[in-house]
């Protein structure tokens, strides 16, 4: 069977090969990035199950290129996998939203106020008197699941938009924290799923 006058070999050489390259790159680099992900976040049970998938696909790959190293075109296809690989593991990044941020805020303003909306929408909040350059100042500090950010930022906005506030990354959270700024996989292994399908 022909299509456009290509032979099924023609077809499978030019058509269905380099598609093939392509979307294996684009996995195996989107694994890569949740891989570094877990690493990160001390994910030690995930991180090597999701890099052997990764290299397994990487193999897939690489082999068809070594086959074929005088055709630029399949480099070509490579090279856009890698490149809509990182796109994808940024998305899906964003989407699990992984791990443990602190969130510090400092105003010069009263914080009474925005202090108990913190604590009214349940987040563990630590407050210090301190000293600027322009005053007295209060200094807020919380930690939070990185999916809860903009959760916080809104409160912050609302209650005092002009304070200044920071978002730091939490490797590890002690377990005497509330329950609901442990990271994920600590408590349900499938929160994951539970965060990608908020995203959508």
């Amino acid at each position: 069977m022909n299509f456009l006058g290509l032979s099924g070999f023609e077809i499978y050489t030019w058509v269905l090969l380099p598609i093939l390259i392509f979307f294996a790159r684009v996995c195996d680099v989107s694994l890569g990035t949740i891989r570094i992900i877990f690493v990160s976040k001390g994910i030690k049970y995930l991180a090597p199950l999701v890099g052997f998938i990764e290299i397994l696909i990487w193999l897939l790959a690489i082999s068809q290129i070594l086959q074929n190293l005088s055709n630029i075109y399949y480099y070509i296809f490579y090279a856009g996998g890698f490149a809509i690989g990182n796109f994808v593991g940024i998305i899906i990044d964003e989407r699990l939203s992984i791990g443990t941020v602190g969130v510090r805020i400092i105003t010069r303003k009263d914080a009474m106020e925005l202090t108990n909306a913190l604590k009214n929408a349940d987040f563990s909040v630590t407050a210090v008197d301190a000293e600027c350059s322009k005053g007295n100042a209060k200094i807020i500090f919380t930690v939070v699941n990185r999916h809860d950010i903009q959760k916080v930022i809104k409160i912050v906005k609302k209650y005092n938009p002009k304070a200044f506030y920071s978002i730091e990354d939490i490797r590890y959270v002690s377990e005497i924290l509330p329950s609901h700024v442990q990271p994920w996989y600590k408590k349900n292994p499938f929160y994951f799923l539970k965060a990608w399908r908020k995203g959508k």
